[in-house]
């Protein structure tokens, strides 16, 4: 068997999976982690892990939170836990009123249930993973390890800050919270690196007893919270000035003071070289948010773009989607499909493929209806629908990807070639005509069928509009006109602090007759486009702040009333 290979739950006692989730970012969970993940009959995680692994796990998985209290997340009057659904659904399953998470594990296995003890970091860095998995020997449950990427390892990682050389200095690991004088003593002796896992208001408690025990004060330092996430912040200071750079930086004295926070002590952190190495803050966009007036659906690359540039994404739908009033005319070209009376069909939208790919599971169809029949895609992300839905386009503009760049390649009605000289176009109410009379002008005959509708989506949570109108987004992608309208309508004008990127002159035309300063512009009517010169207007930006000795800041981080030059791209 390969060790990858899940063994198989017993009928009784199940199977647990120990799973390092790793120190915050969703993307360093393993490829091991994944699969076992996608396995699993019962989560069990704290709710901070839960976010980063809940996402790989089927639909239907129960999730037990070991840290549930009896008036949140337990059944009234039982102390029980309560087990929700991932996909939404309402589902309780019922667990004895225990409160430590090894048994909460037991019970989740019972009756051959494959659990997943999801934790952060790495299990064997855990403080109570070794008596959860000793609690599994005892009852005879089968379980396994799936190591994760420790966060006294990922955090310095995505700090830039490296805890080796080619010297191969010593690197000490230490928890401050369970440290005893002995182990400051020895870590204070050692010229290597140290890396200190401590909160934030006890980073200074923490260079305190490394200076007693012997360590210089202008050691550098670097302290980071937030790890590997778009909200990490990394400071750099020496043991002696720690305290004084975070009172200066305003971070404490904080609320938030008990957060965790990784130290790295050596002269591998000096700031110099961090400034240097620091690839994770230095992207162009790391932590703006960015609000794409978008369905999750359409924005889903979209928004893995803006990630890649250290975004964070906020999908708010503009337009919903709705089946066209009288269906006849789609039963009737879909039928037309079938018995042969296109040449082509062509497909402007996600939304279209969609439309077609639920009339045709309707019917009992599927993708060979399609056998014979040329297949045209406006743009790489229909293409990729039609591929999903089992169909491989024919033709897929060369050049610009829109209804005018499909015309530029669609070739003219030739009567010897083509024996059938129709094209069945499902589009949404509201299209241009533009596509129709270019076909018509080549010669085609065009059946301009409504395949959906498009109305305006309902409003936002109350937060959400909240943020758009007080400036609580950094950035605003508008794809078309109509989402700089249905946006307006339904959650008000963003703030005058929130840079706005359009995808073209049309749809800047439109938001700036909403009374907004357009900022950014595709070079090209793309979304990929878009997001890549919103990332290039960071970089300018993050630059000019550099060069002129400002911090650099979120544009939701300005002044409120600071007047915002405008700087077109």
């Amino acid at each position: 068997m390969s060790p990858t290979t899940l063994p198989a739950a017993g009928p009784e006692h199940g199977h647990v999976t120990f799973l390092g989730a790793g120190p915050g970012d969703p993307g360093l969970l393993t490829l091991r982690a994944v699969e076992a993940l996608s396995s699993a009959d019962v989560l069990v995680a704290e709710h901070e892990v839960l976010d980063v692994v809940r996402a790989h796990a089927r639909p239907g998985v129960a999730v037990v939170h070991p840290d549930a209290g009896p008036s949140s997340d337990s059944l009234p009057g039982t102390g029980t836990p309560q087990l929700t659904v991932v996909d939404g659904a309402s589902t309780t399953v019922g667990l004895p009123a225990v409160r430590d998470a090894a048994h909460l594990v037991m019970e989740a296995a019972r009756g051959g249930r494959r659990v997943v003890r999801a934790v952060s970091g790495d299990p064997g860095l855990d403080t109570y993973a070794a008596e959860e998995m000793l609690a599994c020997v005892g009852a005879g449950v089968p379980f396994e390890v799936v190591p994760g990427v420790a966060a006294a390892v990922g955090v310095p990682a995505y700090a830039g800050v490296p805890l080796r050389d080619a010297q191969g200095a010593d690197v000490r690991f230490v928890d401050a919270r369970t440290a005893s004088d002995r182990c400051w003593t020895e870590v204070g002796a050692s010229d290597g690196t140290v890396v200190v896992s401590t909160s934030l208001d006890s980073v200074a408690a923490a260079a305190g007893e490394l200076v007693a025990a012997g360590r210089k004060p202008d050691t550098p330092l670097t302290v980071t919270v937030a790890g590997t996430t778009t909200r990490q912040r990394t400071w750099s200071a020496t043991l002696g000035t720690i305290a004084q750079t975070l009172k200066q930086a305003k971070v404490l004295p904080s609320p938030d003071g008990g957060r965790p926070v990784i130290a790295v002590v050596g002269e591998r952190s000096a700031a110099a070289q961090r400034d240097q190495l620091s690839w994770f803050e230095s992207k162009p966009l790391f932590g703006w948010k960015v609000l794409v007036p978008r369905t999750k659906e359409q924005a889903a690359s979209l928004s893995d773009q803006l990630r890649s540039y250290g975004a964070v994404p906020h999908e708010v739908p503009t337009i919903a989607v709705e089946p066209p009033r009288t269906p006849q005319q789609m039963e009737r070209a879909v039928k037309g499909l079938v018995t042969g009376r296109y040449e082509w069909i062509a497909f402007t939208s996600v939304n279209a493929v969609k439309a077609v790919r639920e009339k045709f599971e309707e019917y009992g169809l599927d993708a060979r209806a399609f056998a014979g029949i040329k297949v045209a895609a406006v743009g790489e992300q229909t293409a990729n629908a039609l591929i999903a839905f089992g169909v491989k386009p024919d033709l897929v503009p060369s050049g610009e990807q829109s209804a005018a760049g499909l015309l530029e390649d669609w070739p003219p009605y030739d009567p010897v070639f083509d024996p059938i000289d129709r094209v069945f176009l499902p589009r949404a109410d509201i299209a241009t005509e533009t596509l129709v009379a270019g076909l018509i002008e080549l010669g085609w005959e065009v059946d301009d069928v409504t395949a959906y509708r498009t109305v305006r989506a309902s409003p936002p949570p109350a937060d959400t509009r909240e943020a758009i109108k007080g400036g609580g987004f950094d950035a605003v992608l508008f794809t078309s006109s109509s989402t700089v309208r249905n946006l307006v309508g339904i959650a008000g004008k963003p703030h005058n602090v929130t840079v706005i990127a359009c995808i073209g002159p049309a749809t800047a035309k439109t938001a700036e007759e909403h009374g907004l300063r357009v900022d950014v512009m595709a070079p090209e009517p793309s979304v990929h486009k878009l997001a890549e010169a919103l990332a290039n207007f960071g970089l300018r930006r993050r630059a000019a702040a550099q060069e002129a000795g400002d911090p650099v800041t979120r544009p939701s981080e300005r002044r409120p009333g600071a007047r915002r030059r405008r700087t077109t791209t």
